[in-house]
């Protein structure tokens, strides 16, 4: 089986991490599988040991269309895998107009809410229109969690949207777990150590996270991993508070999961999320979570509050007792790996099995449908 898994950029982070998983899993599978990027930030590095790896050289997604295109009519993958809705249009479209019998699985990882509800007009109107007209092709649309899901149902109406999470397997992780650190609040046992991750952009709630900080026990160390736009506005506030001495920026790091399973609680303190990637690893590696209920992904995967403390949205001060809390009461150790089970590589690609075979008939429908158009249209 020819498989292509295709992301519009590569950065460390959530999106082109949870790509490259997917293809590493469907390759263990015994597929064939390209991995496609529309770009590769100058700043960042792509892994080289990555098989299959094609760099299109496109900043701009909609610039990929004619290299998909290309790719469509000279690889003939099987099954493409796309991540984000921006994304998710140009290669439904490339795939129509290039006559492929692919099945294409779109991924939508952002609430729909922020997709098709803030930025600019072309964004909220153009690309919802587009999505609106390039919908039928898709073979399997899939969101991170089931809320988001429910979201796209309640703005689209039904479009058949399936929950599939991303994959987080520990099996493969547990080198990276193991890889040695050196940080001297992780080395000194008598230092509880909370630990967060993320770009450091509004929308992470980091400045939330650091004001908590002044409400959670003095034996308690903050380390927050990441790079961004922030970066001197978040030390300024941990200067202004006082927390120079228990708050460190460490930056970008090649292996946070190192850092993780060092750590005693995770902190997400994120406005806005699909499903949390981040936070499981963090459990994956022994973390005890402590979530703000950002829409969406917390909740669910946190069983509205019974495997981990949820607290309103920028309640700061909420934020900071549980933070005790769970300093206090760490998480066994058995119901992390239970928590976290679903998002195992034979979950999600049993799951992705199962959504694929079950439409092996709208497979053969859908060419059907294919070519009764083609038959109409000048091309």
């Amino acid at each position: 089986m020819k498989i292509a898994v295709v992301t519009a950029r590569y950065s460390v982070s959530g999106v082109p991490l949870a790509q490259i998983r997917l293809a590493e899993a469907w390759r263990r599978q015994g597929a064939d599988v390209d991995v496609l990027f529309g770009t590769i930030d100058a700043s960042q590095q792509a892994p080289l040991e990555i098989e299959g790896l094609i760099d299109f050289g496109e900043r701009r997604t909609v610039l990929m269309l004619p290299k998909i295109m290309g790719y469509l009519r000279t690889a003939r993958p099987d099954v493409v895998f796309s991540a984000e809705d921006h994304l998710n249009a140009v290669v439904l479209l490339a795939a129509i107009l290039v006559r492929s019998p692919a099945k294409i699985c779109c991924s939508s990882r952002v609430t729909p809410f922020d997709t098709y509800g803030r930025g600019g007009l072309l964004k909220r109107v153009a690309l919802k229109q587009i999505m609106r007209a390039v919908f039928w092709r898709a073979t399997l649309l899939t969101c991170v969690s089931r809320d988001m899901a429910a979201q796209y149902h309640q703005i689209f109406g039904e479009t058949g949207h399936q929950c599939v999470y991303n994959i987080v397997d520990k099996g493969v992780s547990s080198k990276l777990m193991k890889s040695p650190v050196r940080q001297e609040w992780l080395d000194d046992p008598n230092v509880k150590v909370v630990i967060a991750a993320g770009s450091l952009e509004p929308w992470k709630g980091f400045a939330d996270l650091i004001r908590a900080m002044t409400r959670v026990e003095d034996v308690a160390k903050l380390l927050i991993l990441g790079e961004g736009s922030q970066r001197k506005v978040l030390e300024s506030s941990i200067s202004e508070l006082g927390l120079s001495d228990r708050v460190q920026l460490l930056g970008q790091v090649s292996n946070p999961l190192a850092y993780f399973s060092k750590a005693d609680v995770f902190a997400l303190s994120s406005r806005l999320e699909g499903m949390p990637n981040v936070l499981v690893e963090a459990m994956m590696c022994g973390c005890t979570p402590v979530a703000m209920d950002c829409p969406t992904g917390p909740s669910e995967l946190l069983h509205g509050g019974d495997f981990g403390e949820l607290v309103p949205v920028g309640d700061w001060e909420a934020f900071g007792d549980a933070i005790n809390r769970a300093l206090r009461r760490p998480a066994p150790r058995v119901w992390l790996d239970g928590v976290i089970a679903p998002f195992s590589e034979e979950a999600v690609i049993g799951r992705y099995r199962e959504l694929l075979g079950a439409d092996q008939a709208l497979g053969h429908g859908l060419g059907k449908v294919v070519r009764a158009i083609e038959r109409r249209i000048p091309w």
